[in-house]
């Protein structure tokens, strides 16, 4: 057959760098180059389609392979940057182009001729000769026909694509709300004494809110590093209870701006998903969710979490009494307040384990921690880390830097982004910038990742200092990184973390944490940022110790999330929906210590769910934690920092990305099926 050409004309969008051209992108460049991509990337399916040709690897599956590489190179960088660099005209462009993007997708989902030739391939002679990988893709393949709906008859396709597409508006509608309602609010405050307890690290963030804003004193935002400040710092009651208000009505009914209110859309999206879910057969949107995940049913996920919740939930009775305890005798706080826990318990940490964020703060300077991060780095997995500083980005803070094997060959790159800012999405994650992938033509395509944090920034000159609480989170991104990064796979669905079940997505990510609160990690990452000495051991012991400090209180709070999420999706009644508040407050009468007040909306700013992958999967994080738990567990016994077992960890878990079933790498790094002890005894419950 002919291979379709893909035209790049002069848009910087589709120019064939390796790396994004961020300089040079511009909001009008957005919406020609998604359409060229799309009209180009459906001539080349039309033609593959039209072949009479017997469909193979090569002529077909690599093909596709090269439309999807190009369209991440393309797209990717849109939504990226709608992330990190927000503006009301870059968001309306992507919006607009999502909704074309959202019918490419369903279209192809739909597409007749694409399925009997995935499924040809599948019945072919050739396809017994296919390494795992390659049968990996074509199983995956035909499953997500099935489930765009593929068997439906035309009217019920019609259906789908309506529906899929209400979706995608509605849950990047729902993310921008949350956006615009944490920057519509903010609080100047010129008296300084109304910000007693504050410590100069945060005082410096909040005058720097300010002369941003040009004004004169200091700015309280919504923004995580501000509010988490006030919260665990502030000596004014009043102050904290109204930044918690602010912070727990964003995007709701109660919030003070109420045209960012996402009621509506919660609903329109909850009665979506039931829909579509039952369109292709199944009883509710939950058991559609885990049809590409490890789970198997969702008495499964319910059955897990509410064992956990029973077995954590009298330590975490015994901790908030103690709290109420101390709040009532050494901080004569009577009336007992969600704004009170978070203030309260650092008082609690710090006198009864003498630590707190705080004094944590100056051993973890962020050169020290980058530093230490990628020394760990190569001694687990053999890979190098260097800067570079010739490759553009999207911002002067960003960083970007290289992976290199010990025979320096490029293994692949990520940019950096650590800092919070104005108009860039709050929380931190990773993404694929470009996937590992062997080009049809002989070149091997590098990965690419986006790590983004929302750290509190510099202050001045000063280096930034990081809380022990951002160095995991750090640790965290990472892990999803190299997870991306170390691939061995060559075929692009299955690369990296395409094609990673999203409830074993998490393991690298959280198997990365637990090297913060080891002696070895510790003297890596931790330098004093005036004295250079690494970690005392009081504070290390103490750190240890507060590994389990409320532990069973913080698992409570993500079970009730989970239960919340999946609950919402499993027992939807299209006739009597029930409301999301009755369901949250079902689920925390039942599994929660600490009720939030009436006016609380929390799920209203719930993005993991409403606006990103989550849904009916936030369970995920949870059910990942005892597989990373007793992966880290091998490493307890050989040794933190064994390279041996490290690279046994690199060449099992993220070496195969998506090509292998989760449990079965998870076996052949263990030798044994996951047990929970790992996880209870990492957080400090008891059994």
């Amino acid at each position: 057959m002919t291979q379709t050409t893909i035209s790049t004309s002069n848009n910087p969008f589709l120019s064939n760098t390796h790396f994004p051209e961020f300089n040079a992108f511009h909001v009008e460049h957005i919406e020609p180059a998604v359409s060229q991509l799309l009209t180009d990337n459906k001539n080349v399916i039309d033609e593959l389609v039209a072949s009479t040709e017997q469909p193979t690897w090569q002529n077909f599956v690599e093909p596709l392979e090269a439309i999807d590489n190009r369209f991440e190179k393309v797209w990717g960088p849109v939504g990226h940057l709608d992330a990190v660099m927000n503006s009301d005209e870059w968001h309306k462009a992507y919006t607009n182009c999502l909704e074309k993007v959202t019918q490419y997708y369903t279209e192809n989902g739909q597409n007749a001729g694409l399925y009997k030739k995935f499924n040809a391939i599948s019945q072919s002679v050739e396809y017994k000769d296919y390494n795992l990988a390659q049968k990996k893709v074509i199983e995956n393949a035909l499953r997500n026909f099935r489930l765009s709906g593929i068997a439906l008859p035309a009217d019920k396709q019609a259906v789908y694509k309506e529906l899929k597409q209400r979706l995608s508006q509605n849950s990047s509608q729902f993310g921008n709300n949350v956006l615009k309602s944490t920057q519509a609010w903010l609080k100047h405050i010129e008296d300084e004494s109304e910000l007693a307890g504050l410590p100069e690290s945060a005082m410096g963030l909040l005058q720097q809110l300010a002369e941003q804003k040009s004004l004169k004193g200091w700015c309280v935002t919504l923004d995580f590093p501000s509010y988490l400040a006030v919260m665990t710092h502030a000596e004014n009651r009043e102050l904290r209870a109204e930044v918690y208000k602010a912070f727990s009505t964003r995007a709701s009914d109660q919030a003070d701006k109420i045209e960012f209110d996402n009621s509506e859309l919660i609903e329109i999206i909850r009665a979506d998903r039931h829909q579509l879910a039952s369109l292709l057969g199944f009883k509710n949107y939950a058991e559609y969710s885990l049809a590409t995940k490890m789970a198997e049913t969702t008495e499964q996920v319910l059955g897990f979490l509410r064992d956990l919740a029973v077995k954590s939930k009298p330590q975490a009775e015994q901790e908030l009494a103690t709290l109420k305890a101390f709040a009532k005798a050494e901080l004569a706080i009577e009336d007992f307040m969600p704004w009170d826990v978070t203030y309260a318990s650092e008082k609690l940490k710090n006198k009864t384990l003498s630590l707190s964020q705080e004094k944590l703060r100056p051993y973890f300077p962020v050169e020290t921690v980058l530093q230490g991060l990628f020394s760990i780095t190569q001694t687990l997995f053999g890979i190098k880390i260097t800067a570079k500083r010739d490759v553009e980005t999207w911002h002067k803070e960003v960083r970007f830097y290289e992976l290199t094997d010990e025979s320096n060959h490029v293994v692949g790159h990520f940019y950096l982004d650590l800092y919070a800012r104005e108009n860039k999405r709050g929380g931190a994650w990773m993404d694929s910038a470009i996937t590992r992938w062997q080009h049809p033509k002989g070149q091997l395509q590098t990965p690419v990742a986006y790590l983004v944090c929302n750290f509190t920034p510099p202050i001045g000159d000063k280096e930034a200092c990081l809380t022990h609480d951002e160095v995991t989170t750090l640790f965290h991104e990472f892990g999803h990184g190299i997870h991306h990064l170390f691939t061995k796979m060559e075929q692009l669905d299955v690369s990296g973390i395409a094609g990673v079940p999203w409830d074993a997505v998490e393991l690298p990510s959280q198997f990365m944490e637990n090297f913060c609160w080891e002696r070895e990690g510790l003297d890596c990452i931790s330098a004093h940022i005036e004295t250079g000495e690494t970690l005392p051991d009081e504070l290390f012991q103490a750190l240890k110790k507060g590994r389990g400090f409320q532990s069973a209180m913080m698992m409570l709070r993500q079970i009730e999330f989970a239960l919340v999420d999946f609950e919402l999706h499993t027992f939807y009644n299209p006739e009597n929906p029930e409301a999301i508040l009755d369901i949250a407050q079902r689920i925390r009468d039942e599994v929660a210590v600490v009720q939030p007040p009436s006016f609380s909306r929390t799920l209203h700013s719930f993005s993991h769910i409403f606006a990103g992958g989550y849904a009916a999967g936030y369970y995920s994080y949870k059910w990942a934690e005892v597989l990373s738990a007793d992966a880290f567990s091998l490493f307890e016994e050989t040794g933190i920092l064994n390279s041996e077992t490290g690279l046994h960890f690199k060449n099992t878990i993220l070496a195969a990305g998506g090509s292998i079933d989760p449990m079965v790498l998870f076996k052949s790094f263990r030798g044994r099926e996951p047990e929970i002890d790992a996880l209870l005894r990492h957080s400090g419950i008891a059994a």
